[in-house]
């Protein structure tokens, strides 16, 4: 691949009706040049989502901190994702965002 925002990945895990240029459009829409590590972002959510009866919060989170741990976990996909990790990475994958991820009376995201 010789463009940076380009996905190598696969994505046994997307939900119906998504794809790659979906994500590519959205990340757009809202400032992104998607990387590696946000398709592994996508890839993870979409993954726990299959896995996850119904999605909570907390454990989304804690599962993207074990991710991305060798990274900086969850300081480093706000880095990426200043939209928040679990908002904007649920948008990016074609995911509903879960209850509580973001706060608008606060001004705060997950």
């Amino acid at each position: 691949m010789t463009r940076r925002d380009q996905q190598p990945f696969h994505f046994p895990n997307a939900p119906d009706g998504w794809d790659p240029a979906r994500a590519r459009r959205i990340a757009g829409e809202n400032g992104l040049t998607l990387t590696p590590d946000h398709w592994r972002l996508i890839g993870a959510l979409q993954e726990y989502y299959r896995k996850a009866e119904r999605p909570v919060l907390r454990q989304i989170k804690d599962a993207l901190e074990e991710h991305f741990h060798h990274k900086g976990g969850m300081k480093y996909l706000y880095e990426i994702c200043p939209g928040g990790p679990v908002a904007q990475g649920c948008l990016l994958a074609g995911l509903e965002v879960p209850p509580g991820a973001v706060d608008k009376s606060f001004g705060s995201v997950a």
